[in-house]
This record gives structure tokens, sequence and C-alpha cells, in this order.
């Protein structure tokens, strides 16, 4: 099921208003994806069980000590997700999602905790299941991740933001690595739209069971819809965020704009959840320019 018309062309409206803003200031945007790597490792590892908190993942990656007992393995997976968002953000300008890119990442976040495993697919004997999913046979991995990418790269009709659901579908009901596929998923789902010019996305913790429904409705029906509007709103609420600081006008608290323009809480945040209004997150706190002047 495809992405609808309205959202594609809000989709498309804030792009260009994003391309336009951005002329000349790369710097801040750079600053705001340096920013947001703590926020992205934080929830990118949360949604895999991590006991790490916001707070305790920006101090490990400040190379700052934190208070409780941390075992050295989240400390690694910490600064190793940050190690890998930081370096996509400069590769994804020289090539498109390949083989070698992949097993690099998987390198990158895995090396140094369990060296046996990293950079490499899944081997003889090695089997793998998420929940109630068998994962495919070893001996399918590679055949399977060859289709999905060349599925992906060939397919030029389709709209983009439907594209990059099904491969990260298909990549994750694959599961080509021992330990890693949800974090390497969702890298590749930023690397795949900075190479179209967009943002990085935050898929949160806080979306999980959405976003883990999306793979058993896949599985069970070949329906992408649940992904797509996990996707398509992530995308939505980073173009809003960036195009509002590109503006340069005051940000608050959503709280505080409720108070000062006498809304309804609820009516707003929800608004905000559905990305109709420019709405974005910081720390898990929804924000919005002071300026918006809503309806």
């Amino acid at each position: 099921m495809a992405i609808t018309k309205p959202i594609k062309d809000r989709i498309q409206a804030l792009k260009a208003q994003y391309d336009v803003l951005r002329k000349g200031k790369d710097s801040l945007l750079v600053m705001i994806d340096e920013v947001e790597v703590s926020e992205s490792v934080y929830n990118s590892n949360a949604i895999e069980n991590s006991t790490l908190t916001l707070k305790e993942t920006e101090k490990i990656l400040l190379d700052m000590e934190v208070a409780r007992g941390v075992s050295l393995r989240e400390v690694y997976e910490a600064k190793n997700l940050a190690r890998v968002i930081d370096y996509i953000r400069t590769k994804s300008k020289e090539t498109e999602v390949n083989r070698e890119l992949i097993l690099l990442l998987h390198q990158m976040l895995i090396g140094g905790i369990d060296d046996k495993i990293a950079g490499r697919f899944r081997g003889p004997g090695e089997y793998v299941r998420v929940g109630t999913h068998v994962a495919p046979a070893p001996e399918q991995v590679e055949k399977l991740i060859a289709s999905t990418i060349t599925e992906y790269t060939s397919d030029m009709s389709a709209y983009f933001l439907d594209k990059i659901a099904k491969f990260h579908l298909d990549f994750e009901t694959t599961h080509p690595f021992c330990d890693g596929n949800g974090r390497i998923g969702r890298v590749l789902i930023s690397y795949q739209l900075q190479c179209l010019g967009f943002p990085i996305i935050i898929i949160r913790d806080r979306e999980k069971k959405e976003y883990y429904k999306s793979f058993g409705d896949y599985r069970d029906d070949k329906n992408t819809k649940t992904l797509e509007k996990v996707v398509s709103l992530g995308l939505m609420e980073s173009l809003h965020k960036r195009i509002t600081y590109l503006k340069g006008g005051k940000v608050i608290r959503l709280s505080e704009y409720t108070k000062s323009h006498a809304k309804s809480a609820s009516a707003i945040t929800n608004a905000a959840r559905r990305q109709n209004i420019p709405a974005f997150r910081e720390k898990g706190v929804w924000k919005i320019s002071e300026d918006f002047e809503g309806k």
C-alpha cells in the first residue's frame, strides 16, 4: 500500500521549503545533526532493550562518568553506533546502498563487541529468530540481501518512501546478521534518505509498538503501510525541526504554546503526533516555533 497523495504533497512542499532555506547554512544543519546523535543512539538501542537512559547515553558519548554501573557492552554499543551515524553523514554523498557498505557498517557497529561475527553475514549453522519469526536459513542470506538491494536500486517507478519501507522490511525479515540487524537497518533508512537530499530521521522507542507491528503486518499480509506511516511521520518531523531552526525564530515547548494561545493541550499534542502542525521533539519534549500561527 503506497503512501497517499496528500502525504506525498506535504513532504514535497516541506522538501522544497527546506532546500530553499538551507542554502548557505550547512554549518547549522551539521550542528543539528551532531546534537541529534545521542538521541538517535539512545532510541535505536532502547528499541533493542538497552538499559541506558538518554542522559547516560549523552555522558558516554562525551566520555563522562556514568553514576551507576553500566555494562561495558552497552558502552561499546552506544559509542559504536554513534560512530556509524557520524560516518553515514559523509558517505551518503559517495555511494548508493550496496553489500560492501552494509558489511562495513556492521563491522563498525559490532567490532570490539563480538569480532567473530562483526562485518559478515550469518554463516552455516547460525540461525536466528525474532519473537515467533524464524529468519531464513543462513544459506539464503546472500541471495536475499542481493535481491533486496537490486529491487531498491533498480525500481525507478515507486515512491521513494515506499521503496525505503519495503527495503527495511525485507532486510529485517532476512535478518542477515547474528546481531545488530535492527540498528543497522534503521541506520540504512537514514542513509537512503540522505542519498536523496533529506535529513536523517529518528525512529523512537515510543513508537516501538507500531514499528514492531509493521514487521508482523508485512510477514502476514505483505502490508507495508504500517512502516510507511512510521517513516513518513519521522521524515516530516525531521523536516519541520530543521525548517524551524533555519528560519531563525524562537523555539518553545509545545506546552508553552498551548497556554499562550489558549489551545487544547490534547488537541495540539495529537496534531503534533500526526505532524499536522510543524512540531518536533528534542529529548522527548515536543517543541514548536513561537511564531507559528495555527488555525
